[in-house]
C-alpha cells in the first residue's frame, strides 16, 4: 500500500481533515472536527485501515496538533509557508492543498520530532529572531509593555499554564490548585476557548487568571501583521464572550518575538507577558525532572511556564503538587499574574 497523508486544516470552527491516497485519491470523505474532539480524531485516523494510519500534514500555523499526534505515534509533518500558496488572514491553507504537497515533495517538508515540537528544523531561524528582537523588548520591558518577573524582594511567584483549555488536564490542574489554595494564570489559546468554554469558566471561578495565546498557537514569524493581530483579537473576543474578561496579556507561542514581531504588535493595547522560569514540561521528561527544574531555578517574583493543553498533560499534572509545596515550604505564594506585575501600561514597572 502506497503512503498516504492527511492533511489537516484549521479554521474559525475547526479542523478539517482530507486524506489521500499515493495517487492522490481520496481514501475517505473529508471531516470536519471541533478543536474538543482532537482524541476522537486521532482515533479515527487510526481506524482508516491499511499497514499504518496515514501520516498528518500541518502547517506552521497549526500548533496545537503535532503534541498530541506525536504522543500517539502519528508521523507528523510540517509544510511550510514557501511551499504553499498563500494563507487567508483567519486560517490554514486548505486540508487538500496540505495532503497535495506532502504527495507533490515529501522530501521537502520536515518531520516533526517530539523533542523539537513544532519548529523542528528551524530553531536556528527562531534563535536567530528572537536574539534580533531583544534590544526591543528590553526597551518594552523598561517600559511597563513587556513582563518577565515581579519584584525579587516579594515572596510572590505567577504559575502559568498555555495552551488550554483541555477537555481533561484543565480540570485536573485545577482540583491540585485548589487542594492548596493556590491560585494561578492561564494563557488560552482561542480555538480551545470556542470549544471548551465552561472550562474557561471554571477557570475563572476558581480565581485565576486569564490571558491571551493567539488562536492556533502559529510560529509568529510566519504571520503578516494583520494576520497576528487578528490572532490575538479574536481570541481576546472570545474569552470576552465566554468569560466577561478581554485578558490585558499576550503571551507569544514559543516566545517568538522577532523585531518583525514586535513592529507588528506595536500599538496594539495587549501588554507582553513572558517569564523567567521554563518547566520545559512539553518535552514530557518525566514528573520528578519537571519539579526539580521549576524549584530549582525559581525564586521570589518568578513567573514560571506550563503548559496543561495541547497534548499529554499527565506529567505536568503529577509534577504540580511537588512544585506547590515547594513554594509554600519556601514561603513563595503561587498568585495570579496581574497581583504580581503592576497593571500594564506605560505607567508599569
Amino acid at each position: 500500500m502506497t503512503k498516504r497523508y492527511a492533511g489537516i486544516a484549521w479554521t474559525a470552527e475547526g479542523y478539517r481533515v482530507e486524506v489521500l491516497d499515493g495517487t492522490g485519491r481520496p481514501v475517505a470523505e473529508p471531516r470536519d472536527w471541533g478543536a474538543a474532539r482532537v482524541a476522537e480524531l486521532i482515533a479515527w485516523l487510526g481506524d482508516l485501515g491499511g499497514d499504518e494510519p496515514p501520516a498528518v500534514v500541518l502547517d506552521s500555523t497549526n500548533g496545537l496538533l503535532d503534541g498530541p499526534m506525536t504522543a500517539a505515534g502519528l508521523e507528523v509533518h510540517r509544510a511550510d509557508p514557501w511551499l504553499l500558496p498563500p494563507r487567508p488572514r483567519f486560517g490554514s491553507v486548505t486540508a487538500r492543498q496540505l495532503a497535495e504537497q506532502a504527495l507533490a515533495a515529501p522530501g521537502g517538508l520536515a518531520r516533526v520530532t517530539a523533542e523539537g515540537g513544532t519548529l523542528t528544523g528551524r530553531a536556528e531561524e527562531y534563535f536567530e529572531g528572537v536574539r534580533r528582537g531583544e534590544p526591543a523588548q528590553k526597551a518594552l520591558t523598561a517600559a511597563g509593555r513587556c513582563f518577565e518577573h515581579g519584584r525579587r524582594d516579594v515572596p510572590k511567584v505567577a504559575l502559568t499554564f498555555d495552551d488550554g483549555p483541555d477537555p481533561v488536564f484543565t480540570r485536573q490542574v485545577l482540583e491540585i490548585l485548589a487542594r492548596y489554595g493556590a491560585r494561578a494564570t492561564f494563557f488560552c489559546v482561542g480555538h480551545h476557548v470556542a470549544a471548551l468554554p465552561d472550562e474557561v469558566r471554571r477557570i475563572v471561578a476558581g480565581g485565576h487568571g486569564l490571558g491571551n495565546h493567539s488562536w492556533s498557537h502559529p510560529f509568529l514569524f510566519d504571520l503578516t501583521p494583520e494576520q497576528l493581530r487578528e490572532q490575538i483579537d479574536r481570541t481576546t473576543e472570545e474569552l470576552d464572550r465566554v468569560a466577561g474578561t478581554a485578558p490585558a496579556w499576550f503571551r507569544p507561542p514559543y516566545g517568538a518575538l522577532s523585531p518583525e514581531v514586535l513592529a507588528a504588535l506595536d500599538g496594539h493595547p495587549a501588554a507582553l507577558a513572558m517569564w523567567d522560569v521554563d518547566a520545559r514540561d512539553w518535552s514530557r521528561p518525566g514528573p520528578e525532572q519537571i519539579a526539580k527544574t521549576v524549584l530549582e531555578d525559581v525564586g521570589p517574583g518568578s513567573v514560571v511556564l506550563m503548559h496543561e493543553g495541547a497534548g499529554d498533560r499527565s506529567q505536568t499534572v503529577a509534577a504540580l503538587p511537588a512544585i506547590v509545596e515547594g513554594l509554600l515550604e519556601r514561603g513563595l505564594e503561587p498568585v495570579p499574574l496581574a497581583e504580581l506585575a503592576a497593571p500594564p501600561g506605560p505607567g508599569g514597572h
